[in-house]
């Protein structure tokens, strides 16, 4: 780091540990942790994409912050068609969830919103991913384990709910809650560097 520079402050608007995780993976660790309290429902007749978007902006915008700090907010939305599966209430809501995406192909979107001041970066990733077909035993089971507990859609892919996934197309940490390539790109964007 040039002398006389000073870095400015990361504050993560998340409470998710396994983004934690993921940042710390490519060495990014936040100064201060400040999940944002928004309304998370979406508009009525509005898309899985343009939900995620507009989440993680509204999270970034929701985070208070000196100017100078930059502040990472990210979304993550499990979509099958047009509907958007968000976090299971209870067990049989889950339950529910995953009888709908047994055996089938469905959306994961991440977008995750990068602010310094009044100036907002965005990205947003879509990645393809098939469940296998669950019978009842298996669903059951995968319940019990109660992973499925603060997880879009349901499942968490990182977890033992990787077993039930053969197969994606797209980017693994965008499924897991943070799109680490686009993620640096943004931090650089906004003039937060590493200090390794």
């Amino acid at each position: 780091m040039t002398q006389g520079l000073i870095s400015p402050r990361l504050i993560l608007g998340s409470a998710s540990p396994r983004r934690r995780d993921l940042l710390s993976q490519i060495g990014v660790i936040p100064d201060d942790i400040r999940p944002p309290d928004i309304d998370e429902t979406p508009a009525k007749a509005e898309q899985p994409r343009p939900y995620c978007i507009r989440m993680a902006h509204e999270k970034a915008l929701a985070v208070e912050a000196d100017e100078c700090d930059v502040v990472l907010s990210a979304d993550t939305t499990v979509a099958l068609g047009r509907r958007i599966l968000g976090k299971p209430a209870d067990a049989a809501e889950a339950g529910a969830f995953l009888r709908a995406l047994s055996g089938r192909r469905h959306s994961v979107i991440t977008a995750v919103a990068v602010r310094r001041g009044a100036r907002v970066w965005q990205r947003d990733v879509l990645t393809k991913v098939r469940m296998k077909r669950l019978d009842d035993a298996e669903l059951a089971a995968y319940l019990a384990t109660g992973d499925w507990q603060g997880k879009a859609g349901g499942y968490g892919i990182q977890g033992p709910a990787g077993a039930l996934i053969p197969w994606i197309s797209g980017s693994f940490t965008a499924v897991v809650g943070l799109p680490l390539a686009e993620t640096a790109v943004l931090l650089r964007a906004a003039g937060w560097r590493a200090q390794v």
